[in-house]
C-alpha cells in the first residue's frame, strides 16, 4: 500500500485531519484522550508524514504525542502553507480545508520531521518556555503600573511580586533539571564559558536547540532563523533578510549578543568592523547573532570550552 501524508489543523478544542492522497477527512478531541485516538486510528494506516503548523504552542501538545508514538511529524511555517494553498488556488479557509492543504503540502514538500526528543529535553523545553511567558507578563505588570490609578497599583504590585515569585522557582528548578545529567553539565559549562552567555541562553540551547553541536554552520544558523536569503531577480539585487527559525531560541541569542557586544571582545571587534564598514547597526548585530551561534555550535561539536581561535573563519 502507498504512503499517506496527514495534515492535521490544530484548534483549541478539536483536531481536524486530512490524508492524501485520497484519504477520508476526521475530527478528533484536542484532548489527551482524543490524541489518544488519533494516534490509534494513524498506526492502522501507512503513514509516511504527519504535517502541522506552528501556532502559538497549541500544537505543542499533539507533537509530543505523536513524537512518543514514533510517527514522524513536521512543525511548518503558517505562512509557507497559506503561499503553498494560494499558490493551489485554495483561497477559502476552514479547518477541513486547512488540513488537506496541509496534507497536500506534506507530500509535495516533505518538510524535515522533528527529531525525537526525550522526555527530560521536553521538561527542560517546557520550563524554559514557562518561564518566557512568566516574564513576558512581568514586564506587561510593570508597564501598566507606571500608568495605572493610584487604587490599581497595589494589585499590580502584588502581582509582579507574585511573578517575581514564579520565576525565581522556575530559574531553581531549570539551573536542578540542566545540572542533573553528565553531558548537560558538561555543555553548559562550554556554553557558559563564552562572554555574554548566561544561564538563561545556555539553558534554552539545552531544551530548545538540542542540534547544536550536530549540524553545519548553515544548517545551525538556518534552523534558528539567523542565516540570510538572497532576494534576486535578473539585475536586481535585493537585501537579504532572514526569516523562520525557532523564534524562542532567536530571541535569546539577541540578548545574548547584545551582552558579548559589549562583553566579548571578538563579538566587539566584529561588530564594530561591520559598523565602520557602512552596515545598518541592525544588521551589524544579526551577522554577530549568527557568528556567535556557530561559534558555539563549533564549541559544542568539539567539546571545547571558548577561545578566541575559535572565531577565526
Amino acid at each position: 500500500m502507498d504512503k499517506q501524508f496527514v495534515g492535521i489543523d490544530v484548534s483549541r478544542d478539536r483536531l481536524s485531519v486530512a490524508v492524501h492522497p485520497g484519504g477520508p477527512s476526521r475530527e478528533f478531541p484536542n484532548s489527551e484522550a482524543g490524541r489518544g485516538q488519533l494516534i490509534a486510528h494513524l498506526q492502522k494506516e501507512p503513514v509516511a508524514l504527519v504535517v502541522v503548523e506552528a501556532s502559538g504552542g497549541t500544537e505543542r501538545a499533539l507533537v509530543r504525542s505523536l513524537v512518543q508514538a514514533s510517527i514522524l511529524v513536521a512543525v511548518v511555517n503558517p505562512r509557507q502553507v497559506r503561499d503553498y494553498a494560494k499558490a493551489l488556488g485554495r483561497l477559502a479557509k476552514t479547518d477541513a480545508i486547512d488540513a488537506q492543504v496541509l496534507a497536500q503540502f506534506a507530500e509535495a514538500v516533505k518538510p524535515e520531521p522533528r527529531p525525537p526528543v526525550d522526555p527530560q529535553t521536553q521538561e527542560l523545553a517546557d520550563l524554559v518556555t514557562r518561564r518566557e511567558q512568566v516574564v513576558n507578563m512581568l514586564a506587561a505588570e510593570k508597564n501598566r503600573l507606571r500608568s495605572a490609578a493610584v487604587g490599581i497599583r497595589p494589585w499590580i504590585a502584588e502581582h509582579i511580586a507574585w511573578l517575581e515569585n514564579e520565576r525565581t522557582k522556575l530559574d531553581r528548578k531549570i539551573q536542578a533539571l540542566s545540572q542533573a545529567d553528565p553531558k548537560w553539565r558538561e555543555r553548559q559549562k562550554i556554553l557558559r564559558s563564552v562572554p555574554g552567555v548566561g544561564p538563561v541562553m545556555a539553558a534554552t540551547v539545552l531544551g530548545c536547540l538540542p542540534e547544536l553541536g550536530e549540524l553545519d554552520r548553515k544548517e545551525i544558523a538556518a534552523l534558528v532563523g539567523v542565516a540570510p536569503f538572497n532576494r534576486d531577480s535578473g539585475r536586481m539585487r535585493g537585501r537579504r533578510t532572514v526569516w523562520g527559525g525557532r523564534g524562542q531560541v532567536r530571541k535569546v541569542l539577541y540578548m545574548a549578543t547584545v551582552a558579548a557586544v559589549r562583553s566579548n571582545p571578538v563579538i566587539r571587534a566584529f561588530y564594530k568592523r561591520l559598523v565602520e564598514a557602512g552596515k545598518v547597526k541592525k544588521v551589524a548585530l544579526v551577522a554577530c547573532m549568527r557568528k556567535l551561534l556557530v561559534i558555539l555550535n563549533a564549541m559544542v561539536r568539539r567539546g571545547t570550552p571558548w577561545s578566541p581561535s575559535l572565531a577565526r573563519p
